[in-house]
């Protein structure tokens, strides 16, 4: 097992690459090399982290501080080309979520990844949370019995500021949007929780701007392993049901902590127990002779590590895949399943009918043949 620091270069410099920057540093094991950005505020960036700022990913590589892999934090639309241009000279990349913004360029770049023998991961840091950890360790244990059905939820109100800017891009239906920004990540941990989902349902939400981009929709689930769920999203709505208020893992936003009874932005719904996450109260007839809806329900609350930072997690966990070998927590395949699902979700809404999750070119055919067929019963 080595002990060699990992050099790591940070691609964008806008809201998540300092973020990353932050846990680089702050790990004995890794060392912050570069800073990429061509926007007039990579370098005033890189100077606040204390690291060289290159305009390019070609100079960077051509330049001493040539690192041993890379954090895309770039615009969505960029992250298989950036990608493609590090792992063609053989560095380890760790690619922000979405993996892509086409199932197409997904898999080219999940396949180029193979064939080059480099490490792709990508940035669901949230698999890492301590509260998200304690309820998959309680769904695997048996503690809720047989998971019948998951409802959730991530509501929230983005100023439109957000949208300005080097945000812009976020206006934009091809990039941006509350299901390529948002939803990916509920989708990567339903499933990490849950299984595969196989097939999507799909109501937009009213729309109040005037972007391209979407703003949310009303979702139906249906997972592999038999479980159903719903879900609601927006990104125009006041709410401390999400994931960001719910576990303060966003020191952003402010965290809406257990005694002020928001309660889940989850809530799994078992035959033995059911369980709200992230306050993780579990709700059962355990110790009842009668299990029924007569005897009143025990409370009871799961132990959870809040001192663990996912983050932080995340980079000693891309340091383990690249350095010791260890198996990466999410995929290039894993984040590829999680965009192919967004998309589906996509096409939901737009032809109001199931689409299965089975690879895009069998869930388009399935699409175009159930339109087909609603069409005929509306004759």
């Amino acid at each position: 097992m080595t002990t060699t620091p990992l050099k790591i270069a940070i691609i964008g410099g806008g809201l998540i690459g300092p973020r990353h920057a932050a846990s680089i540093i702050s790990n004995p094991s890794t060392i912050l090399t570069a800073l990429v950005d061509p926007a007039p505020h990579g370098l005033p960036t890189a100077s606040s982290l204390k690291t060289t700022h290159y305009p390019s990913i070609s100079a960077l590589l051509s330049s001493p501080n040539r690192p041993d892999a890379a954090i895309i934090c770039t615009p969505n639309k960029t992250h298989v080309s950036l990608s493609l241009e590090l792992i063609a000279a053989g560095i380890h990349v760790l690619v922000e979520k979405p993996i892509s913004t086409s199932i197409h360029d997904g898999r080219l770049l999940v396949d180029t990844a193979h064939e080059k023998g480099v490490k792709l991961l990508v940035g669901h840091h949230r698999r890492f949370n301590p509260y998200l950890l304690a309820a998959k360790a309680e769904i695997e244990k048996g503690g809720l019995g047989t998971t019948i059905a998951v409802q959730g939820t991530w509501c929230l109100k983005k100023p439109s500021s957000y949208f300005d800017g080097i945000g812009e891009w976020r206006r934009s239906e091809e990039s941006g949007g509350v299901i390529l920004i948002n939803l990916i990540h509920e989708v990567d941990l339903l499933q990490y929780l849950l299984g595969p989902i196989i097939s999507v349902s799909a109501m937009p939400t009213r729309k109040t701007r005037e972007f391209d981009a979407e703003e949310g929709a009303a979702i139906l689930f249906r997972f592999e392993s038999g479980v159903v769920g719903t879900f609601i999203l927006s990104d125009v709505t006041p709410s401390p049901w999400n994931f960001e208020t719910g576990t303060g893992e966003n020191p952003m936003i402010p965290h809406s902590r257990k005694e002020e009874g928001a309660g889940g932005f989850y809530r799994i719904m078992g035959t033995e127990a059911s369980l709200s996450v992230p306050d993780l109260t579990r709700w059962s007839y355990d110790w009842r002779e009668e299990k029924s809806w007569t005897e009143r329900l025990k409370k009871e609350d799961l132990e959870v590590d809040k001192a663990k930072v996912p983050f932080d997690s995340q980079i000693q966990h891309f340091y383990e895949v690249v350095r010791n070998g260890a198996e990466p927590s999410c995929t290039g395949e894993e984040g590829l399943r999680a965009m192919i699902v967004c998309d589906a979700v996509k096409r939901a809404l737009v032809s109001e009918l199931p689409v299965e999750v089975i690879g895009y070119e069998s869930a388009e055919r399935s699409s175009e043949q159930k339109r087909s067929l609603h069409e005929q019963n509306a004759l």
